[in-house]
């Protein structure tokens, strides 16, 4: 029997035939594809719906997380508290291991609430998330622009869709922190980087191609040395450097750019507007990654002509004039303290050391990578053999000094969380689509094999949500039952359809398991432990029965307590919550099991009467331990 052959997909079209009536829509998510990507405003507003899908679920719900979450979100509040919004503070203690920029997002979000009249707004941890959701959004949205530069809508509409339902970057989503926006500022400045430099390249093709056609009287030579750059996504009617009817795609000039001229000032001011502001959400970061990009591709080039068009001296000084004010205002409170924590303690103490225990040996970051960067992890590894042969390529390239260098450095420095690499991401994803829109990825077994992450994760993350609920609640999580098994049946057939339907179906097919996890797992397990989250759970049984209390807390200190209990929440020992009870008026005091004996004894000792409250178990995760929790009340907080 004569087994029948398939194109590779990226070349594949889907036609109604194509499709199964027994397995459609799963069949049809090709079709779909072929729909999306006919035009922008379809490709922008699907990948919209996919965020909104990815990222709600559980946005609202999941308590605040400690402590990096927690600590942001009380840093803000007390921001919105104090009308200081230079300075940055937790409680008594300066802040100063990142820049201002993610306080203000957080601030402006919280006080249009105010302004609207939104019910507890400075406790709604939702509020302080919004930046972080409309960064991620933002980053997939600028990754379709920035893979535009790569190739058709098609091929960036993938790019963003693999980064959109990465599990790393859903995660970043619903957390109040600087790393969704850093993304967003990271994608700008490299969208921006890769149209210059593909601009100058495309330039000189073109007086190439124009000497070999004065030498062979045609131009069919320059014709086949241009595609060697990626063609320019073809643009919609009526916009700048629009196709003319038989004029070749990879001939149309770049709209940024003019006629490949004098550069213009969009691409330069997008590309230094975020340097500036990846600066001021976390310092150098940004100017590491883009400067091993830009290092790299000189090295490589022995050439850095192509700077020119990004207009560096009225660049840099536009980056500093929007930099240079908080850090001279800051500067001029502390003096050289923000330097200090922020650039001697924060950023050169992770290199030197693992900091809260977050030490990890290189190659930590590589191995985290199959699970982080899923459900698209897995053709990675196929498309690794194309990458590689098409390295000198100048699309390739370009991703390559994106992507390499910086993580050579994160993978060396001694401490290590998973999101430090997600900068790097959207240059995995658009290498990943732009293999699959040649239809080059490898057919090696070994590397095919590795789509067995799909139904793997698929399957495993509903499972250990499941598996937590019935443990720490004593329930089933049925609401996320039928999420998790659709999750499951669509991560099976991206694996076992993969020969028969290709790469590009099966990983939409992989996508749409990865969404259906995200609101099993997030939006309807992650909620129902309580028990992980002590704080949340303080704050929903202590009930006060009067004006205005007062909170102390002994043993138990993490930020997210302060976050819910007020600015003015004393974290002390059991004796100094005895002695804080004694000081009269509406008091409660919150007792870790390990200090409620040197409780007790000082407030026999000072005579001190007081009134058990509620008493709840719980997990520190943060701490690593079980905790048992007491609340007492003074007499006259009855």
């Amino acid at each position: 029997m004569v087994r029948p052959g398939f194109e590779p997909r990226a070349r594949m079209i889907s036609t109604p035939a194509d499709q199964s009536p027994v397995l459609w829509p799963i069949r049809g998510l090709g079709a779909l594809l072929d729909f999306v990507a006919a035009t922008h405003a379809r490709a922008v507003a699907a990948l919209l719906l996919v965020c909104l899908v990815s990222y709600l679920p559980g946005f609202f719900n999941i308590p605040p997380i400690d402590r990096d979450e927690a600590r942001f979100v009380q840093a803000t509040k007390q921001m919105l508290e104090s009308g200081d919004y230079v300075d940055i503070r937790f409680q008594d203690e300066v802040r100063y291991k990142k820049p201002v920029a993610i306080y203000w997002l957080q601030a402006a979000a919280v006080r249009t609430a105010e302004i609207l009249g939104a019910s507890d707004p400075r406790t709604s941890i939702w509020l302080y998330r919004l930046p972080s959701f409309i960064g991620a959004t933002g980053a997939v949205l600028l990754t379709y622009w920035t893979a535009l530069a790569f190739g058709p809508r098609r091929t960036a509409y993938l790019a963003a869709l693999m980064l959109a339902c990465s599990l790393l970057l859903g995660v970043e989503a619903r957390l109040a922190k600087t790393d969704a926006m850093l993304l967003l500022t990271m994608v700008a400045a490299m969208g921006a980087l890769a149209r210059a430099y593909f601009a100058e390249i495309r330039r000189g093709l073109d007086d190439i191609a124009a000497s070999l056609g004065t030498a062979l009287g045609g131009l069919r030579g320059g014709a086949r040395l241009r595609q060697a750059v990626p063609p320019r996504a073809r643009p919609g009617r009526g916009e700048p450097g629009s196709l003319h009817a038989g004029q070749r795609p990879e001939s149309a000039p770049s709209s940024a750019f003019g006629a490949y001229g004098s550069p213009g000032l969009l691409i330069p001011a997008i590309f230094w507007t975020a340097l500036a502001g990846g600066v001021l959400l976390k310092g150098p970061v940004i100017l590491m990654v883009v400067g091993f990009a830009v290092a790299g591709l000189i090295y490589v080039d022995r050439s850095a002509r192509w700077l020119r068009r990004l207009r560096p001296l009225i660049g840099i000084v536009w980056m500093l004039a929007l930099v240079l004010p908080w850090f001279v205002a800051i500067l001029g409170r502390t003096g050289a303290s923000f330097f200090v924590q922020s650039v001697g303690e924060d950023l050169l103490g992770k290199v030197a050391s693992g900091q809260e225990t977050h030490g990890a040996p290189p190659g930590a970051y590589f191995l985290l990578f199959w699970v982080t960067f899923w459900p698209g992890a897995p053709l990675a590894a196929i498309a690794a053999p194309a990458v590689f042969r098409d390295r000198r390529e100048p699309a390739t390239k370009f991703l390559l000094a994106w992507l390499l260098p910086s993580w050579i450095v994160f993978e060396i420095v001694i401490t290590k969380l998973p999101h430090y690499v997600l900068p790097l991401y959207p240059a995995v994803a658009i290498l990943i689509a732009r293999t699959l829109e040649q239809g080059t990825l490898s057919k090696n077994p070994r590397l095919v094999r590795m789509t067995v992450l799909w139904p793997i994760i698929a399957a495993g993350l509903p499972l250990i949500g499941v598996i937590g609920v019935m443990i720490l609640r004593r329930q089933l999580a049925l609401l996320a039952w039928p999420f998790a098994a659709a999750a499951i049946i669509f991560g099976f057939l991206a694996w076992r359809l993969f020969d028969a339907d290709g790469a590009e179906r099966s990983l939409l097919r992989a996508t749409v398991a990865a969404q259906l996890a995200s609101i099993a797992v997030l939006g309807a397990m992650v909620p129902l432990l309580r028990p992980l989250f002590p704080s949340a759970l303080l704050a929903y049984t202590i009930g006060p029965e009067c004006p205005n209390p007062e909170f102390a807390a002994a043993g138990y200190h993490e930020p997210s307590l302060v976050f819910l209990f007020g600015t003015s929440t004393r974290l002390t020992s059991g004796p100094g919550a005895a002695d804080f009870l004694s000081e009269g008026g509406c008091r409660y005091a919150i007792i870790e099991s390990r200090q409620e004996r040197a409780f007790v004894q000082r407030a026999e000792a000072i005579g001190l009467r007081y009134a058990p409250g509620p008493r709840i178990e719980a997990i520190n995760y943060s701490a690593g331990h079980s905790i048992a929790i007491a609340v007492y009340r003074s007499e006259t907080g009855q």
